[in-house]
């Protein structure tokens, strides 16, 4: 049976990640016990992120670096313009392949690698504690007392701590713009991403009288119980971390990374973006593709403009001379200072 490739980039699911070789020896983990994949829940997976996982249009070069990802247990570090698709890979490499819901850790310039493993609140705790300390009668005392006084109850995973938990199959983490964090985060990541595992300092310590603990993971109301402290990954997490190209990384951190360069779409390709999206392409249609591409030429656009020009076109009772004047307004280049949000 072929094991190549895993990921096809086609719309529909099937079970191939079971097909993936063997890790290199230098990337085999051994985490346990082994967890089963979380199903798709209602709630835990939204109809725009079933959309965006649907309509995505892989390209060649795109099917391939994934592979390389799955196959090499490596991050998949993709950087491209606003709009080109980035963060949908994910959702998309997640549908295929019946990984379960994304995971999605969204960086600002302060974020921290600890925001990305687990979030603990002491004061929370020690508000907890010092109410039940403050009891005036002994006979009021019980088990349900001490409910939430653990210090599992105010530690919860976040989606990097989650996706290294020993799942049997490998979880999806979308690590967006990258590039908006703080100098050290990459560098910091570093260690984490080699290893493949980490520990929680505050159960480490509690570990000789409380030995495991149940913490609640990111994305869902599920838990999962964390043995002395410490996460070690079974299957390696698929990781999309994605940049706008705002700013270099260290050689260290780039090495680790199988690299993605998403380029603006070919003429056919951006038509099966809009086919995907919004059905067949009338003339109308097409003519706002094409003045799209002249457009884009002189100046920065995102693919994301583009669809919702057509979309408020096809609007009913919305005269020509306003769908002009609208799909020119949403069109407009985009200016050094624009908030970029990567469809």
């Amino acid at each position: 049976m072929s094991m190549w490739p895993v990921y096809t980039g086609t719309e529909q699911p099937h079970d191939g990640v079971s097909r993936l070789p063997d890790p290199p020896p230098w990337r085999a983990f051994d985490g346990g016990p082994a967890l089963p994949l979380p199903p798709p829940q209602d709630g835990s997976v939204s109809p725009d992120w079933t959309h965006r996982a649907s309509t995505y249009r892989a390209t060649q070069e795109s099917v391939d670096l994934v592979n390389a990802a799955l196959v090499l247990r490596r991050p998949l570090l993709i950087t491209g313009p606003p709009g080109c698709g980035k963060s949908s890979l994910s959702y998309a490499v997640a549908r295929e392949l019946k990984l379960g819901p994304v995971l999605r850790w969204n960086i600002t310039s302060r974020s921290t690698l600890q925001e990305g493993l687990y979030q603990y609140d002491p004061m929370a705790r020690l508000y907890t504690a010092s109410k039940r300390a403050g009891r005036k009668r002994p006979e009021e005392a019980g088990d349900a007392d001490h409910a939430g006084d653990a210090i599992e109850d105010h530690l919860r995973l976040g989606p990097l701590g989650t996706a290294l938990l020993p799942y049997e199959r490998p979880r999806v983490l979308l690590i967006d713009e990258i590039d908006k964090s703080d100098l050290d985060l990459p560098n910091d990541l570093l260690n984490v991403l080699e290893e493949g595992q980490y520990e929680i300092p505050e159960l480490v310590r509690a570990a000789r009288h409380t030995p495991t603990a149940r913490l609640m993971v990111s994305g869902s109301e599920d838990s999962a119980v964390v043995d002395r402290g410490r996460v070690r990954c079974r299957a390696f997490p698929f990781i999309v971390l994605t940049s706008n190209g705002e700013r270099e990384f260290p050689p260290a951190f780039l090495r680790r990374c199988v690299p993605l360069r998403l380029r603006r779409p070919e003429p056919d390709h951006l038509e099966a973006i809009v086919r995907a999206h919004l059905g067949d392409l009338d003339g109308e249609t097409k003519q706002m593709i094409a003045t799209f591409l002249e457009r884009s030429s002189m100046g920065e656009l995102a693919t994301d403009q583009l669809l919702n020009a057509i979309y408020l076109s096809r609007v009913p009772g919305l005269a020509a001379e306003s769908r002009e004047a609208l799909a020119a307004d949403l069109m407009a280049h985009l200016g050094p200072s624009a908030e970029f949000h990567d469809f």
